[in-house]
């Protein structure tokens, strides 16, 4: 079995020209949820598992659509195929699905066993959808909080602060120096908001522009792994999704470099391409799976451990759908922790703000004799 890797770059260059070309036809459209390809890959995978060729199966589900860009769509790639285009050739010219599952499927294809990716592939956006949903319960009340406690210190540096300094003026007396900067502070409030969300909108600008340049993805993706608790959880995500992109190449029979190529494009991890990389180069000279991963740093050494013992039993597959399933499970305690963190944070956050504020305006007043008096 051998995989073209240079279609995916020719692929990813086209992408890159539409992209430029239509920039200023930006907009974002997508027919598929993660949602609708997980009852898209586990209702296809069934009819093939049930004898009904692909066409049909596509038809079938054409049927069962609601909404007609998802029936046009599958009809669509039904076409391709009737015209004599493959599977993931087709998947990959919708421009809806990723180079995860465009090439699992094309390894599907190519080793007959498409059912089987199929349900690879249902389960992986079973647990993103799951994940997902974690995370938004997870993080709702803390970022409706910190929203309301904007709006408060908006309106406390707006309307009371201005209030309080009035009445300070009227006695001309010293104020204390907290007092004093946060008076200042209130001044130029206006102009800190409208920088905080200018600065926030440049931010996501830059983003979208510099984010297939590697030097900015190499800073970003460094910047994120190094933030506390939440750097560790993500670098698990992808140390997940490359598990389980190398146990279902190395199960289709797929050789360790063409593994890791793939599995590279598969992730889109800045820090995982780059190690890919150096990993095929040691693997070529004769180096092991497990000493070329113990040289890079976002690999952990319970992954390196385990890999090791997988090659002296020959059973790399079978350690990598555990690693998989570890490692899911771990992503998922982390998950649910990351509210029992938030919330006694942002409380002790509103707390100081505000602690700071009301302090600051409270204390020339337990004063007021003294200022009277003068």
């Amino acid at each position: 079995m051998s995989l073209d890797l240079n279609n995916y770059k020719k692929a990813k260059q086209k992408e890159k020209k539409d992209f430029q070309f239509n920039l200023d036809k930006f907009s974002v459209s997508k027919t598929f949820s993660d949602k609708q390809k997980e009852v898209f890959y586990r209702e296809l995978g069934m009819l093939l598992k049930s004898g009904v060729d692909f066409k049909k199966a596509l038809e079938i589900l054409s049927q069962q659509m609601n909404k007609k860009k998802e029936k046009d769509l599958i009809l669509e790639l039904k076409d391709k195929i009737v015209h004599g285009k493959s599977i993931y050739e087709s998947m990959m010219e919708s421009k809806q699905f990723s180079p995860y599952e465009y090439y699992s499927v094309q390894i599907g294809e190519e080793t007959r066993k498409l059912e089987e990716v199929l349900t690879e592939l249902q389960k992986y956006f079973n647990r993103k959808i799951q994940m997902r949903r974690q995370i938004i319960s997870v993080l709702t009340y803390p970022t409706i909080v910190m929203l309301v406690t904007i709006l408060v210190l908006y309106f406390m540096l707006n309307k009371v602060v201005p209030m309080f300094s009035s009445v300070f003026r009227q006695f001309g007396s010293e104020l204390p120096k907290s007092t004093q900067y946060i008076i200042k502070i209130s001044n130029h409030s206006g102009t800190i908001f409208l920088a905080f969300f200018l600065t926030i909108i440049g931010l996501v600008v830059m983003h979208f522009v510099l984010k297939e340049k590697d030097s900015y993805r190499k800073f970003i993706s460094t910047l994120i792994l190094r933030i506390p608790y939440f750097g560790n959880l993500i670098r698990k995500i992808y140390i997940s999704r490359f598990c389980q992109s190398m146990k279902l190449l190395i199960t289709s029979k797929t050789t360790l470099l063409t593994s890791l190529s793939l599995t590279s494009k598969m992730i889109g991890f800045y820090p995982i391409e780059k190690s890919i990389e150096t990993i095929k180069a040691d693997i070529t000279k004769g180096a092991s799976l497990h000493e070329s991963l113990r040289k890079h740093s976002i690999y952990e050494n319970k992954l390196v451990s385990m890999v090791e013992v997988a090659e002296q039993i020959n059973q790399l597959d079978t350690m990598f759908e555990r690693l998989t399933e570890q490692y899911n499970e771990e992503i998922n305690h982390q998950t649910k922790m990351i509210g029992v963190v938030l919330e006694p944070m942002i409380i002790i956050v509103i707390g100081v703000i505000v602690g700071v504020i009301m302090v600051s305006m409270y204390a020339p007043m337990f004063d007021l004799s003294k200022i009277i008096s003068h």
